[in-house]
Order: C-alpha cells, then structure tokens, then sequence
C-alpha cells in the first residue's frame, strides 16, 4: 500500500494524540485512531494509511526505537521532541517495512512532516538523524 502525504499527517497527529509519558506507544492503537476519525474527515485512502502506519509503529515501536537511538547521537527517545521522534518512527518503519516507497520520498516526507508540526530546528533534527538510518536499512 502507498502512503501519501494525507495518510501521514494523519498518522503523526494520531502517535501525537495516543503517546504516552516517556514516549511510550500503546501496543494497540485502535482506540486513538477511531477517535481521531471520529472527530477528523479524511478520504478512505488516507484513513487506511495512516491506520497502517500506526498500527505498525505501535507494534514495532521498540525495534524502532533503539534504531533511531543508534543514530541520535546523544539523544534518548524519552528526550526527543514529541512530533520529532513519532516522525522519526514513522520514517523509520516505511524504510523498514514499506520497500516500494523510494528513500528519497520518505526522507522528504518525514522533513515535510517536521516543517508543518514540528519546531524551527525539527526538520534539520529528523534529516540529521534519517540520513544514517537510511545508509544503514537501505545501503545502496
């Protein structure tokens, strides 16, 4: 399945809203994404996009997590800016996961995504640290 942009705005805005303290993902996310729906309108494309996208961060989370820790110098997880590390997560599990969408649309997606809900220094954030994840889970 394609993600598109809708479908990740989505997704961030859903780990934004389910994300516990310490920057713990719940294991099943359902609740959070139903609610979201309920009170947000998107087409059906972008709702099953972003119910992936997730469902598989929640459930890959830790797998995720000590793979961005790796690359984030001096940067633990429960540290990170909130929108910062679920962007991070999301890119994270398309490079893993998500095979037909290219490097180079993920990296630019998950900057898009930092510049419309992160701070002024997320987007150099989410690069400095995808730059390596990327070299790493997809070597080319």
């Amino acid at each position: 399945m394609a993600t598109g942009r809708k479908g990740r705005e989505a997704a961030i805005q859903i780990l934004y809203q389910v994300e516990g303290a310490g920057g713990v993902l719940p294991a099943d996310a359902d609740d959070g994404v139903a609610k979201f729906f309920d009170n947000f309108e998107h087409d059906e494309e972008a709702r099953e996009d972003a119910r992936a996208l997730v469902v598989g961060v929640c459930t890959k989370s830790a797998e995720l997590d000590a793979i961005i820790e790796k690359h984030a110098t001096r940067w633990k997880i429960a540290r990170m800016a909130k929108v910062d590390r679920n962007v991070l997560r999301i890119a994270t599990f398309e490079f893993l996961h998500r095979p037909d969408t290219p490097t180079r649309v993920v990296l630019n997606e998950a900057i898009e995504l930092g510049k419309k809900f992160g701070s002024e220094n997320s987007q150099s954030f989410i690069n400095g640290v995808l730059d390596p994840v990327a070299r790493e889970l997809r070597p080319a």
